[in-house]
């Protein structure tokens, strides 16, 4: 007696599932050699540690080392996650951008605390920061935008962030008269577009090690603004 039709569609979704898992427990993991990280060499502050992995990450060929997840939440603590871009790290804090219209921004209006993650797989590192965050003026959420490319500057003035969309084509429609307007006035004002600044504080750095002997270090900030530190068990 041959299977029906349920069990057959059964059949593929089970088949489609190992073969799944099967993958997920081919890939490797830091199937490389991985640099040393000493946790007795950090520096007091976690700023200057931030830029040299990031840098490091950069010169050990991490594609897009300065894109990180940002994570926040909305009045009543539901999370939610994306990936964006830093802007700067400074004594300020971490700086990302973005539309105070979008989620994200609706959200940091709301609750204006957020986390931070990097993972630079090309040296077995990420980087936890967690903080308050604060929006820049009009003044430096405009200078922010004015640095980034003409592409940046015209994905801005499509705007609309997080709005549903009702087809492609209009999205194509407002993508291509925002790239002509971006060329015509690279200057041109997005109201909306808000510098943020995120100051930690927490900040964890992880080292992987191919024996999982995985270093974590954390920096935590005390009540008087100096740092602490102290080693975690991975």
């Amino acid at each position: 007696m041959s299977n029906g039709p349920d069990d057959d569609r059964q059949q593929g979704q089970d088949e489609r599932q190992d073969a799944f898992r099967r993958l997920l427990r081919s890939l490797p993991v830091w199937d490389t050699e991985l640099p040393h990280f000493d946790p007795a060499t950090a520096p007091d502050d976690p700023l200057p540690l931030f830029q040299q992995w990031l840098s490091e990450a950069a010169r050990a060929g991490s594609i897009e080392p300065h894109t990180m997840s940002l994570a926040t939440a909305d009045a009543s603590g539901r999370p939610s996650v994306r990936t964006v871009m830093l802007h700067d790290a400074d004594e300020r804090g971490w700086h990302f951008a973005t539309h105070r219209t979008s989620r994200k921004g609706r959200e940091l209006a709301a609750r204006p605390e957020a986390a931070l993650a990097f993972y630079w797989p090309a040296v077995g590192r990420q980087v936890r920061v967690q903080g308050t965050v604060t929006a820049a003026d009009a003044a430096e959420s405009r200078a922010d935008l004015g640095k980034r490319s003409p592409g940046a500057l015209a994905a801005a003035l499509v705007g609309h962030q997080s709005e549903e969309l009702p087809s492609y084509a209009e999205l194509e429609r407002a993508s291509d008269a925002a790239r002509e307007r971006a060329h015509r006035e690279p200057d041109a004002p997005v109201d909306s577009w808000t510098l943020y600044v995120l100051s930690a504080d927490e900040v964890e750095f992880f080292q992987g090690d191919a024996r999982r002997r995985h270093v974590r270090l954390v920096y935590r900030r005390t009540d008087t603004g100096a740092w602490t530190t102290r080693l975690l068990w991975p």
